[in-house]
């Protein structure tokens, strides 16, 4: 009996053709229709289902402005400053490329904690998504390494002595430590060798495997299904007779096809107003100092990460030295991002949704918000900001007592979620979409 054959290919006006030769020779409107084209998602998509597309934008978004700054860029200690210059004051555009590339690199931090933040009012971390969320939270620590190694790259008097101080806490692991930070550096001290291998991780490692990661994180999200604002599982719903869909179910394309690209849109606008205007956003974006070449001789007089890893400064500066180690410290920074993997088992709240969640739940999330976002501008300050208590709480400044409550709180809503969760009074879900 003969193979049956495809279908001749429509729909894609003068290029049926050419698609049709394609789909002949490799399965490329299967992929289109598994993937995006015929994938069943809710109805009741929101405002807040936007920042996994803006993610995925962005990612391509730092990869392409990537390529084009590593065309001039030169990963030596003696001209790594001086090829940026270049690349800002030279190379035709060069100046947007380069401020795309850092905007963009904040501009992906905000979409995936704003991504992340959605699935802690939806559930969208709660059976059968757990691996889906795990694989989240591995690309959220991909981008936090990419992110370190980049940092270095510009070779200014920040990016020179935050990588100092980073690489430095290494050291303070019991046993491992100095071999630790000096396999990391490459090298006794911060030099032209941790640039070289900074630089490897970068361009080409880090992207390898974050890319990897996204193609996972994909591939368990159309396995599983997405989650909704009511947590409704819709593949447990019968089927339409007429479309074969889900009750509560549509295509993604059109329809959230042009929800995305609305998105997308919007997002070039507020980027662009950035990129022109306000490429440093006061500091946070890129600090004064980064303009000042790398000088091992002269230290700024305030050292700081960049925002988005301020949060897990705090909590780092918060711990205090045990035998003059900084090792606690460090041990309470990982385990801030670590308890992030265990979210899906900690939650025991019969319901998903914020909709159906009960007072308490509500409470906690938002002190969490709340001390997160302290947590990060306590991180961009010195710890003698505020002052001092005085005498009868040792002369600690205030600023490290505001950063020990909010690390408390910081855990405590991972640690009691367990509990909190299980005792909160809740809604019941409904059977549909509402």
């Amino acid at each position: 009996m003969a193979a049956a054959e495809k279908p001749p290919v429509t729909g894609f006006g003068p290029l049926n053709c050419v698609v049709g030769w394609v789909d002949a020779r490799f399965p490329l409107i299967k992929l289109w229709e598994e993937q995006w084209g015929k994938y069943i998602a809710p109805k009741n998509f929101n405002f807040w289902y936007y920042f996994g597309s803006l993610a995925a934008f962005v990612l391509v978004l730092q990869i392409v402005t990537g390529i084009f700054l590593t065309m001039n860029y030169k990963p030596d200690a003696t001209q790594a400053f001086a090829s940026v210059e270049y690349i800002m004051r030279e190379v035709p555009f060069g100046w947007l490329i380069r401020y795309m590339h850092s905007t963009g690199a904040s501009a992906f931090f905000i979409v995936v904690y704003l991504h992340m933040f959605r699935s802690l009012l939806y559930g969208s971390h709660r059976q059968p998504r757990e691996l889906l969320w795990i694989f989240g939270v591995l690309i959220y620590l991909c981008l936090m390494g990419e992110a370190f190694f980049g940092y270095l790259l510009p070779w200014g008097q920040m990016s020179f002595w935050g990588a100092q101080v980073i690489v430095n806490l290494f050291g303070s692991v019991p046993f491992i430590g100095p071999d630790l930070s000096e396999w990391i550096r490459g090298d006794y001290v911060i030099s032209d060798a941790t640039l070289n291998r900074f630089f490897a991780f970068h361009v080409i490692a880090i992207p390898l495997v974050l890319i990897g990661l996204v193609a996972a994180h994909l591939t368990a999200l159309h396995e599983v299904g997405s989650n909704n604002p009511d947590g409704v599982e819709i593949k447990k719903q019968p089927k339409d007779p007429q479309t074969g869909l889900p009750l509560d179910g549509i295509y993604s394309h059109p329809y959230y096809t042009i929800k995305d690209l609305y998105g997308v849109a919007v997002f070039l606008f507020v980027f662009a107003i950035v990129v022109f205007f306000a490429p440093e956003m006061g500091g946070y974006f890129l600090e004064a100092n980064n303009f000042i070449p790398a000088d091992s001789l002269k230290t700024p007089p305030h050292i700081a990460p960049v925002w988005y890893f301020t949060p897990y400064y705090s909590i780092l500066r918060a711990i205090p030295p045990l035998f003059n180690s900084q090792f606690p410290g460090v041990a309470a920074m990982g385990a801030a991002t670590l308890i992030l993997f265990f979210l899906p088992w900690l939650d025991r709240s019969p319901v998903k949704s914020i909709r159906y969640r009960g007072p308490i739940y509500k409470v906690a999330l938002t002190a969490f918000v709340v001390t997160f976002l302290l947590l990060g501008y306590l991180g961009t300050e010195p710890t003698n900001v505020w002052g001092q208590f005085g005498p009868w709480l040792g002369n600690v400044e205030r600023a490290t007592v505001i950063a020990r409550i909010g690390t408390l709180i910081y855990f405590a809503f991972f640690v009691l979620m367990p509990w909190y969760s299980r005792i909160d009074k809740v809604k019941p879900e409904p059977q549909r979409l509402t």
